[in-house]
């Protein structure tokens, strides 16, 4: 490369970064900055400090993104031979990625983690840098697992830094220390130029030089190398970029050297791995012997070793699209049949694309098996480029057809959502296909589900469930028109239409949902009643792993649970389907997942894990690229009382009304109604219940009534108290769960009439017989301050400090400061709560000290949060000294509080 002319604060930068990785304290950094400029001499720079450490490399080639695990794979590779002493999910999901040994898709999550494992072992004996240049093009799996790996690096001995051109849209390092490399300011500019000038130069030619070179180093080294003198005084053309030049100028260099040495760079270029013995056998095939490589190495652009290395990766380019397409074919066949079928039968097919200029069949069909192995090691969207590349050789129309539309799947199951709407174009181009056609409407009222589109999903679903006459298709479109609030009716009626079909979990949801829209709640009982039983009997060992998501969900058996007020049931879902969508590298899916369990934790009282769950899906929405689901975020905020927790709940429902997610902005309405009545503003709150009871919505109808009734017996609304407990009681009379009797009779005592102090009592003890603590001390609370305001300021004391007790223990800080006014007014001062150490734990160290509380190991604790085990440890020291103790077995003693219960 080059010398690091004027570059002392970046090396002061990766000096520091170098001396935190020596010290244990891991880092990541980006180097930003247009080719040329510099970065990968940085790259070199800490590789030539870092001689104490290990040192890995990886760098992304733009032929080679469509290749699962590729970049990923030359930061491992040194050190495979170790993967047998990971643990053994972890084991499992990196040698399937790596095509090492067989197995089901692995989890992308647990395969960063193993990833992680396995670096931070390395470095556990010796310091490790981890270099990465052109990360722009890394391929996608690669990308998001490096991504993940470099926001742990809290306690490793580990530097991890990117170099890149431009944005990765795979690539999220957002949050990542970012460090922009610019040009050399003029007189290093200058001093750099006349260290490469042959001869005198024109100081206006100079000077130009500098200016239309904005300081790039290899530019200023590079272009003079390639121009003749008479060029050099005359100026010179250039294409319109600066990285265009740089590679005109490699060409150049390249003009003198014979015909078959350009043939050897090209193969290499070709050949993205630098694999020598790969690239000697393709030269052998090609007729080419040992004299063109002595002459390609005597130009300096490229080293022959057991690697091989282009001087710069503008080389590489430059020399790639200097050859004619003809050229780049010849050399793509010889890779192909040089390389082993049975060990790499992936590139092999890929190179064999590349050299396929017409349909081929027998090529298309290689690329689908190579599509299939690559979704069985979680890389779908290298599946969909080879599926995509495999439909442009298929000869076949209809099976063209067949193969984009599985290419547009597999981008849907990756997240590039408008790659794959762009695919379903060109199925529409195919031959007609009633059937096809249907399964291209269907997906693409998925993926309109998936952009959280919600109108758009339900109009999109339904029409395709008609036209495929499937039940589940319109369980799916139900589903959707549940979430967008829209077109609910005729997706209902439609579904009551539906062929019938077995009476299987899906066909009893799809009734029991239909009939319950149509015909109304006490008609719908006993089927609801059967579809939970029916998802809760399903074997997750035998069913599909997608459909199991999907059963399992808030659009199917999960919004059944909750509209029952089956609490263990609507629990028990949303815990299976976050642990299936983590092992299936689900990610769209467990974030709904991760929503819908954090909803029942925020009802059970156990916020904090509530918030970890809301961290985790704001954590894949980071790795996607995508949004984060957030609805129970607006519920969280309303059940602490926090000033900003309307502001949240207003953007929230905001954007869900442009999106068409009716059911958020329901969400939204009910969210506000808890705030509200925490603060005493209720006549705010019956204004926000009343709007959200009034859409009558699947799944939420007797907690927001229990709102509202609140609400309006505050406000004095007795029309609207008496129509909410009918309602309630309605419900509660059909499916006679603990926790709806017991709202229904807390309803009941607030109506005032009749035995108003029997009801109270009895509400709460029905619902302490249920998990749902924060509807228990909710009930204390209002059945103390009917007691005061009845003058019973005895009996109103022990329930307020029942109430209060419990309310402060959860971190209800807007109710807990309604009881501690109403035993005031009682006569009796309750103490704010004083600040714990305890308090002082960020949610993520509250669920570690909860799994460690409960006999979890490190590497345990570190497979459910992905994290090291060393990190664990690391914040383990952190929880110890500010719970004020010093072990584990102090923690298992220690009694926990709100803040880690």
């Amino acid at each position: 490369m080059f010398e690091l002319v004027g570059r002392d604060g970046e090396r002061k930068v990766l000096d520091r970064l170098l001396a935190s990785a020596r010290g244990g304290e891991g880092q990541a950094l980006v180097l930003r900055g247009e080719a040329g400029i510099g970065k990968s001499a940085l790259l070199d720079y800490l590789a030539d400090r870092a001689a104490d450490c290990r040192v890995a490399r990886a760098t992304g080639v733009e032929s080679e993104r469509e290749l699962a695990y590729s970049g990923l794979h030359q930061i491992c590779a040194p050190y495979l031979d170790r993967i047998d002493g990971l643990p053994g999910p972890q084991r499992t999901a990196l040698g399937t990625a790596f095509g090492l040994t067989d197995g089901a898709t692995p989890n992308r999550f647990l395969v960063g983690l193993a990833v992680l494992t396995l670096l931070a072992e390395v470095a556990d004996e010796q310091p490790l840098m981890c270099l990465v240049d052109d990360a722009q093009w890394l391929d996608q799996m690669s990308a998001q697992i490096l991504a993940f790996v470099a926001r742990r690096l809290l306690a490793e001995q580990i530097a991890l830094v990117f170099a890149l051109r431009e944005a990765n849209p795979e690539l999220d390092l957002a949050g990542l220390p970012q460090l922009e490399v610019r040009g050399l300011g003029e007189p290093e500019a200058r001093a750099l130029l006349d260290s490469v000038l042959k001869g005198p130069l024109d100081s206006r030619v100079r000077d130009r030089i500098i200016a239309e070179t904005h300081g790039n180093p290899l530019a200023l080294l590079e272009l003079p190398r390639a121009w003749t003198a008479a060029e050099l005084v005359d100026g010179f053309e250039q294409p319109d970029s600066l990285a265009g030049r740089i590679e005109q100028c490699f060409l150049k260099q390249l003009e003198p050297v014979p015909a078959d040495t350009r043939r050897l760079l090209l193969t290499a270029a070709a050949e993205p791995l630098g694999d020598a013995t790969l690239l000697w056998r393709a030269a052998g095939l090609l007729g080419l012997g040992a004299d063109p490589a002595a002459a390609a190495e005597t130009t300096g652009l490229i080293e022959f070793g057991s690697r091989i290395r282009f001087r710069h990766p503008l080389v590489r380019s430059a020399v790639y699209r200097s050859a004619t397409a003809a050229e780049r074919q010849e050399v793509h066949r010889v890779l192909a049949e040089a390389t082993d079928a049975e060990v790499d039968p992936d590139r092999r097919a890929w190179h064999r694309a590349q050299a396929t200029v017409s349909p081929d069949e027998d090529v298309a069909a290689d690329l689908e098996r190579s599509a299939v192995r690559a979704a069985a090691r979680g890389g779908r969207v290298a599946a969909a480029a080879f599926l995509e590349q495999a439909a442009v050789l298929t000869p076949e129309p209809a099976r063209r057809a067949r193969r984009e539309l599985e290419a547009a799947k597999a981008k849907r199951e990756a997240g590039v959502f408008e790659a794959a709407l762009g695919l379903l174009v060109s199925v529409d181009a195919g031959p007609p296909d009633a059937r096809r056609d249907a399964e291209v409407e269907r997906l693409r009222g998925q993926i309109a589900f998936d952009q959280r589109r919600g109108s758009d999903a339900a109009r999109l679903l339904l029409r395709a469930a008609g036209r495929l006459g499937d039940r589940e298709a319109y369980l799916e479109a139900l589903g959707a028109a549940i979430w967008a609030d829209s077109g609910l009716a005729e997706a209902a009626v439609a579904a009551r239409s539906a062929p019938s079909g077995p009476p299987d979990a899906a066909g009893l949801v799809l009734d029991a949902l239909a009939t319950r829209l149509t015909d109304g709640y006490a008609a719908a009982a006993p089927l609801l009643t059967q579809a939970v039983e029916a998802v809760r009997a399903l074997d997750i060992g035998t069913e599909d792993v997608g459909r199991m998501l999907w059963l399992l969900g808030n659009r199917a058996g999960g919004t059944v649970a909750t509209e029952v007020l089956d609490f263990e049931s609507g629990h028990l879902f949303a815990t299976r389907q976050v642990r299936l969508a983590r092992e299936s590298g689900a990610l769209v899916q467990l974030q709904f997942a991760l929503n819908f369990l954090a909803n029942h934790e925020v009802l059970a009282g156990n916020l904090t894990a509530a918030e970890a769950l809301i961290d985790e899906d704001r954590l894949v929405a980071e790795l996607t690229g995508g949004q984060a689901v957030g609805f129970t975020a607006m519920l969280l905020a309303a059940f602490r009382g926090h000033d900003d927790a309307a502001d949240l709940i207003s953007a929230a429902a905001h954007q869900a009304t442009s999106r068409g997610q009716g059911r958020v902005v329901t969400f939204g309405d009910y969210a506000r109604a808890v705030l509200c009545n925490g603060l005493g503003r209720h006549d705010e709150a019956r204004d926000a219940a009343r709007d959200a009871f009034d859409r009558d919505a699947v799944g939420h109808q007797t907690l927001i009534a229990a709102e509202l009734a609140e609400a309006a017996s505050r406000t004095g609304d007795t029309a609207l108290l008496t129509a909410t407990l009918a309602r309630v009681t309605e419900r509660a009379q059909a499916i006679p769960t603990e926790w709806a009797l017991g709202i229904e009779a807390r309803v009941r005592a607030l109506t005032g009439e009749g035995e108003t102090d029997r009801w109270y009592r009895e509400s709460i003890d029905l619902l302490a017989r249920t998990p749902v603590r924060t509807d228990l001390a909710r009930g204390h609370l209002l059945y103390g301050e009917w007691l005061r305001r009845e003058g019973r300021r005895v009996d109103a004391r022990e329930q307020l400090r029942k109430a209060h007790d419990l309310l402060t223990t959860i971190g209800l800080e807007a109710f807990a400061d309604r009881a501690r006014r109403e035993l005031a007014a009682t006569g009796e001062t309750a103490r704010k709560r004083t600040v714990e150490p305890t308090d002082e734990l960020t949610a993520q160290e509250a669920q570690i000290a909860r799994l460690a509380r409960d006999g979890l190991s490190n590497p345990e604790i570190g497979t459910r949060l992905f994290l090291s085990p060393r990190t664990v440890e690391w914040h383990l020291r952190k929880i110890f000294g500010k719970l004020g103790i010093s072990s584990r077995k102090q923690l298992r003693d220690a009694q926990p509080d709100a803040a880690w219960a």
